[in-house]
């Protein structure tokens, strides 16, 4: 693990608090991780971000302790591989799914990469309807098993990075790299770009390799974390993670915000958020308000 993905100085000392930086098999739900990590620390206070389907792999940042009540300050882009087979198109979007249409029309890896350029930047995306999108209080893919049609709304998502990586012309199977905001659904992606070249696509394979701060080079198998101790000695201290500013306070300070109390701003403008840090440890999340800081969470 490198300098980025540190364990938290002293962990040995302090309750559970921190990241894991979690690499999620296929076959499993993000639900299924966190239950996983419950029982192998006997705490219930575990929450995950950015949800992977069980089609997919890859990072999942897992929040340990308090430090799920950080979820909400981690950064939330993504990367992923994508993995598209050329020729058919399923009912799901993915391999998962019935076979929707056929086309003997063969592409080229030029055309792939002149499509993809389509993709970049914010674009107006349709979900799948095999999603857990809400619609008048009942997901998607309810609507799809039970053969009702539903007026789905498209969705802003921005692509910031779209770049064809590999692609086999005899399979018909490209490997795609995709950098995108959160709520982009790639199934998504794989099936437009079907359309677009006129044969239709799937999304056969899915590896989130980023996930905001965490990387996959740094994730470890879910199936390593067998003991408590084990967690204990891989969690990531938030510091590292959070990308605000941060202010390092004193045992005057300490005590004034473990009582709510606003402790003096010396000169950043108002309305930012800060990360307030006692012995290399977060103190509270505060927000600067003219000459104060107001404290919103207190660890």
């Amino acid at each position: 693990m490198n300098s980025e993905c540190s364990a938290v100085k002293g962990a040995e000392k302090l309750p559970l608090f921190g990241f894991l930086n979690v690499y999620k098999p296929q076959g499993l739900t993000s639900h299924d991780v966190v239950a996983r990590m419950r029982r192998v620390i006997k705490i219930k206070q575990i929450g995950h971000t950015g949800t992977l389907d069980p089609f997919a792999e890859g990072v999942l940042p897992v929040c340990i302790g308090k430090s799920t009540r950080l979820i909400e300050y981690l950064a939330d882009d993504k990367e992923y591989l994508a993995f598209v087979k050329f020729g058919i198109e399923t009912d799901t979007y993915d391999l998962e799914g019935e076979v929707a249409a056929v086309s003997d029309k063969k592409v080229l890896e030029a055309e792939i990469s002149e499509q993809l350029k389509n993709f970049l930047g914010e674009i107006s995306q349709m979900p799948p309807i095999y999603s857990a999108i809400k619609v008048k209080g009942k997901k998607l893919y309810e609507y799809a098993r039970e053969g009702k049609e539903v007026e789905i709304q498209p969705r802003k998502v921005t692509i910031e990075k779209i770049e064809l990586k590999n692609f086999d012309f005899a399979s018909q199977t490209a490997e795609i790299l995709i950098k995108c905001s959160k709520g982009t659904y790639i199934r998504s992606i794989a099936h437009d770009l079907g359309k677009n070249l006129g044969c239709g696509a799937h999304l056969v394979k899915l590896i989130r390799t980023q996930a905001g701060s965490f990387f996959v080079k740094n994730s470890i198998p879910l199936e390593n974390f067998e003991t408590p101790e084990i967690v204990r000695e891989n969690l990531i201290n938030p510091v590292k993670m959070l990308d605000y500013p941060k202010i390092i306070v004193g045992d005057d300070e300490h005590a004034k915000i473990q009582n709510g109390v606003a402790i003096a701003n010396n000169g950043l403008a108002s309305g930012k958020v800060v990360i307030l840090i006692y012995n290399d440890i977060i103190n509270a999340v505060g927000l600067t308000d003219g000459k104060k800081i107001l404290i919103k969470k207190v660890f």
